[in-house]
């Protein structure tokens, strides 16, 4: 290690706004499953669908597949963030949060978890390929 990097004012901004809207989005979805609860509760529903249909169910896993994500992306934001040139922290940073974005979007947008939509399955590629390419970015931030 050469002692501490740097910091790129840029890529803090970068990795503090990533870490804000995945924060938002954790949050909003959140809302939406207590929204549907208490729609699914008004009419007898079930608070535990099994039907891959039921926008309850779609809104928990849209919000479970979220939060599995979302923390330990944050970290690596501010990982990266904080030790990297902005020319390596803001596509990443910028990559994994619209990937996070249109995993969710593709998620809520389908009739039923039984329905593979282009958007999610796009938002869950990118949500790898950027989160590895975050890692190894972290693991550089010791030179």
């Amino acid at each position: 290690m050469t002692g501490l990097p740097a910091v790129s004012s840029v890529s803090l901004a970068a990795a503090v706004v990533g870490v804000a809207v995945l924060g938002a989005m954790l949050f909003v979805l959140g809302f939406n499953v207590s929204r549907l609860r208490g729609v699914t509760a008004k009419v007898g529903g079930s608070q535990m669908p099994t039907d891959p249909a039921s926008p309850l169910l779609i809104a928990q896993r849209a919000h479970g597949n979220a939060s599995e994500y979302v923390a330990y992306l944050a970290v690596l934001f501010l990982v990266v963030g904080f030790g990297s040139p902005a020319w390596v922290a803001v596509p990443l940073v910028a990559g994994a949060t619209l990937a996070r974005l249109l995993h969710a979007y593709g998620m809520l947008s389908a009739r039923s978890l039984a329905q593979h939509r282009p958007a999610s399955m796009a938002g869950a590629v990118g949500t790898y390929l950027f989160g590895v390419a975050l890692a190894v970015a972290a693991v550089f931030t010791l030179w």
